[in-house]
């Protein structure tokens, strides 16, 4: 058994697991954090993706010991006192999820992607780097439209605070 200390969404959590154990497992079984996905168990689809210090990583690539002493963001972290984060303002008004399987994993991967990218972020982009999350419902058309959207709020919001 491994002792595993991290902090996740703002707050120092700590907890004993396998060796094995994957950083998902940790996140949903030990924390109870379920917004985080398991849809594959391949790394295919990006259900996953929660942020590592920052980076977008699929949580069933990673062991939870590796995360040892890491800032991990799930989607339960990103609204901030009751009001949703740009990203999923604009899948909400976008229309950019049907079932939610994979919504979780959309919304961290895009958030990541605009962090890195900003306003000037372009369609082109955004489906190319949205090729390890899969969506069996939307045909992307709305979540690359969401994305996009957000970025330019995010965009927006950074430059006036230059």
């Amino acid at each position: 058994m491994a002792s595993i200390s991290m902090t996740v969404n703002g707050r120092a959590v700590s907890g004993e697991a396998e060796d094995r154990t994957l950083l998902v497992e940790f996140l949903r079984n030990n924390l109870g954090l379920t917004g985080t996905h398991v849809g594959c168990d391949t790394s295919q689809c990006g259900a996953c993706v929660v942020h590592v210090d920052g980076d977008a990583v699929k949580s069933c690539t990673m062991l939870a010991a590796q995360a040892n002493g890491s800032d991990v963001k799930t989607i339960e972290g990103l609204a901030s006192g009751g009001e949703l984060h740009p990203v999923q303002k604009a899948f909400h008004e976008n229309h950019g999820l049907q079932c939610g399987f994979c919504t979780p994993g959309m919304i961290m991967a895009a958030t990541e992607m605009i962090n890195r990218h900003g306003a000037s972020l372009d369609e082109k982009t955004v489906r190319e780097e949205l090729e390890g999350n899969i969506c069996r419902c939307t045909g992307y058309h709305n979540i690359v439209k969401a994305i996009l959207a957000a970025a330019q709020e995010m965009g927006g919001a950074q430059q006036a605070a230059e």
